[in-house]
């Protein structure tokens, strides 16, 4: 009752596992998305501040250079500081004066100042006081300013911003005329910097679903090996607890039945106690090989097991297994044998007591799985620099859907027939694992009827 209680709680704990799995599924997606997309967040920002930031220069460059011209042209014409000249329409046709107004309302078209006939520039001249003398170009309604800053970022009641220089102006004998300001509409600017905003936080929603999907994806991938691990782990959990579900009931159901004798007789009793040794036998078998798995598995995941390891001749190993099977095989009436077909002797670098236990388990699996009369053959040969080692037997064969199977822990190909033969259904399990913490391979090639061949594939040691 207990071992089946442990059963179902296994049952429900693996629907909540199912569902952790899942959840952390969805966890590790969504915090790789929403990292993912902060930082693609930030870089976007960047990329707009960059955009904005190179356009500024570019700007500031230009109105620089404009400011520059104007002021070397100024300089040769300019004689009484606050006082425009009459020279001054020639590079500004298109110039107005505060008092008198403008020169001509045609478009100025010097060489050197023609940027300031454009729509988005403006020029204004200022006295030493402060006060307005003449504009051009285009004329915003812009805030008065203070003329002593060299660069400004004003902004008009419609909301366009300009950027604006101003310089002080001299005359031909050096005196100070005067403040010169020019400026340039940032209109198209902002309007750039504005779509490269939209598009890229537009396209953020599109790219974190992306992420999302490719994060779900990903993190099916990683978790996918500790979910099959775990789900390694709750079959053999739950094959450790049927196996051991049968001796401990044997050994319960015998001492009750004794124990509701009212007089238990000497030949009872020692009955009674042969089955539960017996039992206790079998129970002993199983724990000792669980063990033996959890330390290879441990050796192969720790890497421990390179320290143990040795150079093994592999041929010594097979005749040293012949010799100690060959009475198991006699009473079963099993011809045994051994062929060593190589020339020279075979060395590998591994565990001795691990790859005896390898052999031994094929071949002891061979001979319970062979009728008498038949016959167990150990052969070692070499392939492509491998050391090869097969277990060929005449014995009832296995079928080809329950060859992928037969190296899953507890499985069996004939139940009833390793239960009576005191089977726990490890021992390909095992010899699997070693083969594996060897760096080499186990496979089998049968047939229902024709026997069993298990081979064993090992790096030589060069």
């Amino acid at each position: 009752m207990a071992l089946s209680a442990f059963g179902e709680r296994l049952i429900l704990l693996d629907v909540k596992q199912n569902r952790l799995f899942s959840r952390s599924r969805w966890q590790l997606a969504s915090w790789y998305a929403a990292i993912l997309g902060i930082v693609l967040l930030i870089c976007a920002l960047g990329v707009c501040e960059a955009v904005a930031h190179a356009h500024r220069i570019t700007i500031n460059q230009e109105l620089k250079s404009v400011a520059g011209t104007l002021h070397d042209s100024f300089l040769p014409i300019l004689k009484q500081p606050g006082k425009i000249e009459p020279e001054v329409k020639e590079l500004l046709p298109d110039t107005c004066l505060v008092e008198t107004g403008c020169y001509n309302q045609a478009r100025f078209q010097s060489y050197k100042l023609g940027v300031i006939g454009q729509d988005k520039y403006y020029l204004r001249l200022f006295d030493l006081s402060g006060d307005s003398v003449a504009v051009a170009g285009m004329q915003p309604e812009l805030p008065q300013v203070s003329n002593q800053q060299e660069w400004q970022t004003l902004t008009d009641v419609k909301g366009t911003r300009y950027r604006q220089i101003s310089f002080l102006l001299h005359t031909q004998q050096g005196k100070n005329w005067g403040y010169l300001q020019v400026g340039r509409s940032l209109q198209d600017v902002d309007r750039y910097v504005a779509n490269v905003k939209s598009i890229l936080l537009l396209g953020m929603p599109l790219v974190v679903l992306l992420v999302m999907s490719a994060s779900w994806w990903f993190s099916g991938l990683a978790i996918r090996p500790i979910y099959q691990s775990y789900q390694q782990m709750q079959q053999f959990t739950a094959d450790a607890a049927h196996e051991l579900r049968t001796p401990l009931a044997a050994i319960q159901a015998t001492a009750q039945s004794d124990l509701m004798l009212p007089n238990l007789s000497e030949d009872r009793a020692k009955d009674t106690l042969k089955n539960i040794v017996r039992q206790n036998k079998r129970l002993s078998y199983l724990v000792a090989d669980l063990l033996i798995l959890c330390r290879i598995d441990g050796e192969i995941n720790s890497n421990n097991s390179r320290k143990k390891r040795e150079k093994v001749a592999l041929a010594n190993l097979i005749i040293e297994v012949e010799e100690d099977l060959a009475a198991l095989a006699m009473a079963s009436e099993i011809e045994f044998s051994s062929q060593i077909k190589v020339s020279q002797p075979i060395e590998i670098i591994g565990d001795r007591t691990q790859l005896y236990r390898l052999i031994t388990n094929l071949v002891t699996n061979a001979i319970q799985y062979t009728t008498a009369g038949g016959q167990v053959i150990i052969s070692l040969t070499e392939e492509h620099r491998q050391a090869v080692i097969s277990v060929r037997d005449t014995g009832i064969g296995i079928a080809k859907n329950e060859q992928k199977r037969i190296f899953d822990r507890f499985y069996r190909v004939d139940k009833a027939r390793s239960r009576s033969q005191g089977g726990s259904g490890l021992g390909l399990a095992i010899a699997r694992a070693i083969a594996l913490a060897h760096n080499g391979s186990l496979e089998v090639q049968s047939e229902i009827g024709k026997g069993s061949n298990f081979i064993i594939r090992l790096p030589k040691y060069q």
